[in-house]
């Protein structure tokens, strides 16, 4: 009798070591993993930098970032970048201005009111509109919203308005998503508290909900501004892209993203370094934009831990 149990715990104990050795095994896979991640970042950074460098030693970083002359291919080359800056921000404004709005009050149904068949079908629906190709949004932007924009409100259509249009449907699913993961994480005792003192279901969202879910719909909104920033292939289709300085919301543009994709194919020397400097200032937003996210979210958990 005791050499059976003696077995059997020694049995147990070889067991327990198996699993040690397999859960050390999957730690350290999880961590190559995780520093493959890191690595392809450090490397993507080192390489922007390395092809940069050229280009700010021949040109000055304020006449790169202040002078709205591009004209690479000119006997005196001009690598001057403002209005592509401007023109990005006003797209990307823009897109926000028309996007939020919808995208909250989408979010706040979905989460709140909506049950049963509408509430899968407005998911599976906007699960589509995240998958749609960048290409085929700027093909519907040609078809519909170049010739909506040209006559309602004059000019040839191919303008920063049309191409915030698209880039406001392109960043529906990102901002809804995450608002709506934000809002359904409030918890049922802040509603039923607010309902006890007497506020009817509207004043719960308004005044109790949506304060509880501000650093969630702040960090969906700003990867919205991301998405905006970074997309190319549609934008180019319906902006104009003219490297002029935007005078208006129905003006032609170029965005940075437009004016790298669009010189790419035959830059060299020089007015190759200036593309890539333009890829580290973009890369350089995006960055900032997702400390912002990790700020907002670490500011918001301790707040509730408080």
């Amino acid at each position: 009798m005791i050499q059976t149990i003696g077995q059997a715990l020694g049995r147990r104990e070889k067991n327990q070591s198996i699993r040690k050795g397999l859960d050390a095994t999957a730690a350290k896979l999880l961590l190559l993993t995780a520093l493959v991640s890191l690595l392809a970042v450090v490397l993507i950074s080192l390489f922007i930098m390395a092809q940069s460098i050229p280009f700010f030693s021949e040109v000055p970083l304020r006449q790169f970032l202040f002078s709205t002359q591009w004209a690479p291919s000119a006997n005196y080359p001009t690598y001057g970048i403002f209005s592509f800056i401007v023109t990005s921000i006003i797209v990307t404004l823009l897109a926000l201005a028309f996007s939020t709005p919808i995208a909250l009050s989408t979010a706040i149904y979905l989460s709140e009111f909506a049950q049963g068949k509408m509430a899968s079908l407005l998911r599976q629906s906007i699960e589509l509109l995240a998958g749609i190709p960048s290409i085929i949004y700027g093909l519907f932007g040609i078809a519909v919203v170049v010739p909506l924009v040209r006559n309602t409100l004059g000019g040839n259509g191919y303008s920063l308005l049309s191409a915030s249009l698209i880039l406001a449907i392109m960043i529906l699913p990102t901002i809804i998503n995450v608002s709506e993961v934000s809002i359904r994480a409030v918890s049922r005792e802040l509603r039923e508290a607010s309902v006890a003192m007497g506020a009817t279901r509207w004043q719960t969202i308004k005044g109790v909900v949506l304060p509880a879910a501000k650093s969630g719909i702040v960090s969906s909104i700003i990867l919205g501004i991301g998405r905006a920033v970074g997309e190319t292939t549609a934008v180019l289709l319906v902006g104009g892209n003219a490297p002029i300085f935007p005078t208006s919301a129905i003006s032609m543009g170029r965005t940075l993203t437009m004016n790298i994709i669009t010189d790419m194919s035959y830059a060299e020397g020089t007015h190759m370094s200036a593309l890539f400097a333009t890829g580290i200032l973009l890369f350089a937003f995006i960055l900032v934009l997702n400390l912002i996210v990790v700020s907002v979210s670490r500011k918001s958990r301790l707040e509730s831990e408080r």
